[in-house]
């Protein structure tokens, strides 16, 4: 058998060099946790969760935003993580479902357990934490507010969603006088 002549490549650019390596770094607050992101400053957050940090709660389904697997709270507000780019997150609080809780299960979470919420499972933490954003603005969320909550459900747990938002909402209300 012959052998197969040897292939060169043309020469990779060098890159251009940051003027300190401050300049490539991104500064980020995660479950109240510093990191430095040193990669790519337009990595999707979702990807520097998972692959990065291995934060696996934080779910990838459609990739564009229209789901809400992925969501996360960013300065306590719900935001889709595959849609944000790290370097716009630098210096803001980000929460992840790991993060949500603390040292005990946060209510919304003891109601999704309560109300047997979960069917998959899969969509189940962006839920959560688009319904920790809705109670944080909203403590009283009506049906009609609830049903507000963009994030898709394949396998229509909507009632049992509805039910532990609201269950949560009752636990965490002080009681009239």
């Amino acid at each position: 058998m012959p052998d197969k002549p040897i292939r060169h490549s043309l020469p990779t650019p060098v890159p251009a060099v940051a003027a300190s390596a401050a300049e490539k770094t991104v500064p980020l607050r995660i479950n109240g946790k510093a990191y430095f992101h040193d990669g790519d400053p337009d990595m999707p957050l979702l990807w520097y969760l998972r692959d990065v940090l291995r934060l696996t709660g934080t779910k990838y389904a459609c990739g564009i935003g229209a789901c809400g697997a992925c969501t996360v709270l960013i300065d306590d507000k719900a935001q889709q993580a595959c849609m944000i780019p790290v370097k716009s997150v630098a210096h803001r609080r980000i929460t992840t479902i790991e993060g949500l809780a603390g040292g005990t299960l946060h209510p919304l979470q003891q109601a999704w357990i309560a109300e047997d919420a979960v069917q998959c499972g899969y969509c189940q933490t962006g839920q959560i934490m688009a319904a920790a954003d809705l109670l944080k603005r909203n403590p009283r969320p009506s049906d009609a507010d609830i049903d507000k909550i963009s994030n898709l459900c394949r396998c229509g747990s909507y009632p049992r969603i509805r039910a532990a938002i609201k269950r949560a909402a009752a636990a965490t209300q002080a009681p009239h006088k």
